[in-house]
């Protein structure tokens, strides 16, 4: 079962102001149930793809596997973009990208902006958490989950965004104390 999105889905909310220049995939590995240590547990990757800037998830799935055509149904999913940057994962390659394919199979240079992501996703949500005792014993319920806070994250980047942006003050002498950027402080759970 698969939950990859966009507009064409309605499952992730992208902000107006998504640049479509470059777009990083990756994936996270995770697993499903918890089950005695004799037992193997279901493994479970979760794909995203995201743009730089701002940097929001424009697309995701959750699959048993990470075949091609998994991803390609994220790629497909979305507006195209000029670039796709990829790490040394070899199913990449399998992948028909509509603009250029950067695979990068030396360093993190192309796709550390999606491997902070997903670092976040594993901050934010503690099923995902390494040595967790928390964990999702279906599928749907994890994608259910990410779907939900993939939502407020990609609000939240645009607040962020906006928030960077300065404001133009009226008087032609702002009194020194005051910042020029906006003064309303908010966090992602604003968002949830």
């Amino acid at each position: 079962m698969s939950c990859a999105g966009l507009k064409k889905t309605g499952t992730v909310w992208i902000s107006k102001e998504t640049d479509f220049e470059d777009f990083e995939l990756d994936e996270l590995y995770w697993f499903i149930e918890k089950k005695a240590e004799t037992k193997t547990r279901e493994n479970m990757y979760i794909m995203t793809m995201i743009s730089r800037n701002p940097r929001q998830i424009v697309g995701f799935a959750v699959e048993k596997d990470k075949e091609s055509f998994r991803i390609q149904g994220i790629v497909d999913s979305v507006a195209d973009a000029k670039k796709y940057n990829t790490d040394g994962n070899k199913t990449y390659l399998d992948v028909i990208f509509p603009g250029k394919h950067i695979y990068n199979i030396d360093d993190k240079t192309d796709t550390h902006n999606v491997e902070s992501v997903n670092a976040d996703l594993r901050c934010y949500i503690s099923g995902l958490a390494r040595k967790s005792r928390c964990f999702y014993r279906k599928l749907e319920t994890l994608q259910a989950v990410l779907a939900v806070f993939i939502d407020a994250y990609n609000k939240y980047g645009e607040a962020k965004l906006k928030y960077r942006k300065p404001v133009i003050h009226k008087t032609p002498f702002p009194a020194p104390h005051l910042h020029k950027f906006r003064d309303t402080p908010f966090c992602i759970l604003d968002y949830l």
